[in-house]
């Protein structure tokens, strides 16, 4: 009889997450900087450079990418939804590093299947490591706020999209099959072996 799958936290995935929005907050600081000029050859340039720079072998499957054009694709949609937010904050004067933190965050709350919650906690992360002292804060009131400002309906299933993805990752084994769950035991008292050692 399989044995149930138990729940592990892959912190090497997780920070490859976070250091690939890192490397994309810095993509697009750099292009802002630089007044949101330049051809995509141009953007894939600044990409590179940084993945050489911080990362030279990191591998991050194509995430920086995805998160970089997607914040320029919808950076009119975005600007708007910062400046409706951040009411006491016009556009311009919202720091370089926190008005491109806010890009990714909504870009990611928004317009991708990354849970809500973790959107806005990775951007509030970043927020805290590359901002001022209230970054954190001014990221998650305008995140949260605009979390906030959904129907109930839709963020009843964004957040209900992720818990039956996690339900589904948790009952399938490794080869595909499904995982039955073993009565009595908890996930601290399974042991994983390897099939061929047995």
């Amino acid at each position: 009889m399989p044995l149930r799958q138990p729940k592990l936290k892959n912190k090497y995935i997780m920070s490859n997450r976070h250091l690939a929005r890192t490397i994309a907050l810095q993509t697009l600081f750099v292009w802002d900087f630089n007044g949101k000029k330049g051809k995509q050859q141009d953007i894939e340039v600044l990409m590179k450079d940084n993945f050489e720079n911080f990362a030279p072998n990191f591998d991050d499957g194509g995430f920086v990418k995805e998160l970089v054009q997607g914040v320029i694709d919808h950076l009119s949609d975005i600007d708007a939804s910062i400046v409706h937010f951040a009411t006491e904050w016009p556009l311009d004067q919202i720091t370089t590093i926190d008005r491109n933190i806010l890009r990714l965050g909504i870009f990611e709350l928004v317009y991708t299947e990354i849970p809500p919650r973790v959107a806005i906690n990775e951007a509030i992360e970043v927020a805290k490591s590359f901002g001022g002292d209230a970054s954190g804060k001014f990221v998650n009131g305008v995140l949260g706020a605009i979390y906030n400002d959904w129907p109930e309906e839709e963020k009843r299933k964004r957040d209900n999209h992720w818990d039956k993805k996690q339900e589904e990752a948790e009952t399938v084994s490794v080869d595909g099959a499904p995982i039955e769950p073993v009565e009595g035991l908890n996930d601290e008292s399974i042991e994983i072996t390897d099939k061929n050692q047995e």
